[in-house]
């Protein structure tokens, strides 16, 4: 169990339980509170002993946060572009008296590549905005639409830095939406990050996938296993055993 260390909120934010070894996490529903995607990537990635690892894009710092409880990797790193969700991350981080594994890096993913050294980490995770151009968008520097539409980084972008910054034989890890698996599994192949393994997940049993989990290996051969797919709810609507499992419920 974690010392919960003393933190100040600020406007809306409110401290959140993620039960999960006693860890908590500050939220501001005005801006954007994480989603049944960054749990489900967490539970899909892997992060061996000793392992670093880096979150792009990581918001409100949840997977990381979720990851040092999960695995036993030896340092988390979270790049946010958003100066208010990078402060706010940290103020989570300290929290939870995690700053020894947990770092909070202010910056663009499309520079990634030049923040930190090449080739330097183990694992990359990320949980990117799903929707292309920003049609529609009024203002852009509201902090849902970034996450949401690809405003300030693209799928190619992810894909590019990922390639820079992972270890030969690397593992990246990815939540997204079906309708681009294509693009998807394309740009990966053309940044040597292989796919190997992917996860549909599913509303309902009767429902589209809404989302897909995607790993790929740097520098790895040719082969993908295409796991069975993830339910969220049964017909009655309350939770599969498998979500509530990996919730904690």
């Amino acid at each position: 169990m974690h010392k919960m260390a003393q933190v100040s909120l600020k406007g809306a934010e409110r401290i959140d339980d993620l039960q999960r070894a006693g860890l908590k996490i500050i939220q501001d529903p005005e801006r954007f509170c994480f989603g049944m995607d960054a749990v489900l990537l967490t539970y899909f990635a892997q992060a061996p002993e000793g392992t670093e690892v880096l979150d792009l894009g990581t918001g409100t710092g949840i997977i990381p946060i979720l990851m040092s409880a999960k695995t036993k990797a030896a340092h988390l790193t979270g790049l946010e572009i958003q100066e208010d969700s990078a402060e706010m991350a940290l103020r989570s981080v300290q929290m939870n008296d995690l700053e020894e594994r947990i770092t909070i890096t202010l910056g663009d993913i499309k520079e990634a590549g030049r923040l930190f050294p090449r080739a330097s980490f183990d694992v990359i995770t990320c949980n990117p905005p799903y929707l292309q151009g920003s049609h529609g968008i009024v203002n852009p520097a509201d902090s849902k639409a970034i996450a949401r539409h690809e405003m300030l980084c693209t799928l190619e972008d992810v894909i590019r830095e990922s390639e820079k910054l992972l270890k030969p034989g690397g593992h990246f890890y990815m939540v997204h939406r079906p309708f681009r698996l294509s693009e998807i599994m394309c740009t990966m192949h053309e940044h040597n990050l292989e796919p190997k393994r992917m996860r549909l997940v599913y509303p309902m049993i009767d429902r589209e996938p809404n989302m897909v989990l995607v790993e790929g290996v740097r520098g790895g051969n040719m082969r993908i296993t295409v796991e069975k797919p993830m339910i969220l709810q049964n017909a009655d609507g309350s939770y599969t055993d498998e979500v509530k499992e990996l919730y904690g419920f």
